[in-house]
């Protein structure tokens, strides 16, 4: 048994990773298991508290309105301070503000106006801890390996925060409506506390410009515009989530209307996305040693063409969870990809606010996205958004295609395989 855990121990954080990104990578785990806790209990509590749908659409809004608010300030102030700092502080307020909301449920006091201001609360601090926690990941994992490292962090969201805390969390809320909050709080406490564990290693002692925090945003858009690869791979990002929260905005209408399934059936859709997620996590480091990463995007990018292209045609359910088993694999690849190259392109100094415009354009993409889904569904029916889906993501794809070449080996991406890997293709920058 012992050699069997030290196998796996080795190959969830490879020893040249270093101590540093272990204990951050346990941290990020514990978190993730709490934040799937309230991804079930959350709703739970709303749906207790108000049978009112605009409130009960209120409180899913209000947990992205920090990133559209305050999403470039965060990756400016994640520039600023001491990272470890913002993710401890960050993390901490969010126990402290958990444990009042757990407070108010077990005395009867929580109303729904509470729970909008508390979510809100805790989705600003979440905002500052996520920020500064992806900007630290470049810090303490050697360029070659922030694919690995970004494929383990996803892998942690997948299980911990997508499979069994909303499990956990529903069965928790069964017991008392305040007792997920109380476990997510002391999950958060504990990640907290492993965080500590994370030496980061010593700053430049560059004396930087007194500017206001403004100016600091504006650099770091400047910085963007003039990097073309990280640019277009900005765009891509944003283009790419439009066009998928289009179709992922009315996924439920459309499981009705075209594959004829109920609500078992489409939890059984994204069950199945989950289980090729699943599968890339498995694969991943095979992956990315084997095929060239220029060729892994683009496949990556091709199959999420295909993807719309075969969900807007089928009308059989087998099929559609076929699909969706090939979304959740490629879709975790390109995860995993795209960050890592984002990383290794940007300077540490840039990696907050660079990082923190890469999420907004994430965002306000799916934002968009399942705006326009609703609108061309009502008007031309379940299947139509899938059909938009493929023609603007087909034409996005079409039109970076030879840039991703560039892309994919920006500024220090791995163009040499692992210790004991056969070689893999390189493109010239």
């Amino acid at each position: 048994m012992a050699p069997l855990l030290s196998r796996l121990g080795e190959w969830v954080a490879p020893a040249r990773m270093g101590v540093p990104f272990r204990w951050n990578l346990a941290s990020s785990w514990v978190g993730q298991l709490g934040d799937g806790i309230a991804l079930a209990a959350g709703p739970l509590l709303v749906a207790s508290l108000t049978r009112d749908p605009s409130l009960i659409a209120a409180a899913a809004m209000v947990q992205n309105l920090p990133t559209l608010l305050l999403g470039l300030y965060a990756g400016a102030v994640a520039d600023r301070v001491d990272r470890r700092r913002l993710v401890l502080a960050a993390n901490l307020v969010r126990v402290v503000v958990l444990a009042v909301l757990a407070a108010t449920i077990a005395t009867g006091t929580v109303s729904i106006t509470l729970l909008l201001v508390t979510l809100f609360a805790v989705g600003v601090a979440e905002l500052f801890a996520d920020t500064g926690w992806r900007a630290v990941l470049p810090m303490i994992v050697p360029k070659a390996d922030l694919g690995i490292g970004n494929a383990r962090q996803m892998s942690g969201f997948l299980v911990a925060n997508q499979f069994i805390g909303p499990a956990v969390g529903a069965s928790l809320f069964a017991l008392g409506s305040a007792v997920p909050f109380g476990v997510q709080g002391c999950a958060l406490l504990f990640s907290a506390a492993l965080f500590t564990k994370v030496r980061l290693p010593r700053e430049d002692d560059t004396v930087r410009p007194e500017q206001h925090i403004g100016h600091d945003i504006l650099d770091g858009l400047r910085w963007i515009a003039g990097n073309a690869p990280i640019r277009t791979l900005t765009l891509i990002i944003f283009i790419f989530n439009v066009t998928w929260g289009a179709p992922w905005g009315v996924l439920v209408y459309w499981a009705q209307e075209r594959l004829g399934v109920g609500a078992v059936g489409f939890g059984l859709l994204t069950t199945c996305s989950a289980i090729g997620g699943v599968t890339s996590v498995l694969l991943y480091d095979r992956l990315e040693a084997r095929v060239p990463l220029a060729r892994l995007m683009k496949i990556c990018l091709a199959l999420e063409v295909l993807t719309h292209l075969a969900l807007a045609l089928t009308t059989v359910a087998w099929v559609a969870m076929v699909v969706m088993v090939v979304f959740g694999a490629y879709a975790f690849v390109w995860g995993s990809l795209s960050s890592a190259v984002r990383q290794r392109a940007t300077p540490n100094e840039l990696q907050g606010r660079v990082g923190s415009v890469y999420w907004l354009g994430l965002i306000v993409g799916l934002l968009v996205g399942q705006l326009l889904g609703g609108l061309i569904a009502r008007h031309f029916g379940a299947a139509a958004p899938f059909w938009f889906a493929f023609v603007g993501a087909g034409v996005t794809l079409l039109a970076v295609w030879r840039q991703l070449d560039h892309i994919a080996h920006v500024d220090g991406a791995r163009s040499e395989p692992a210790s004991g890997q056969a070689p893999v293709e390189a493109t010239e920058d």
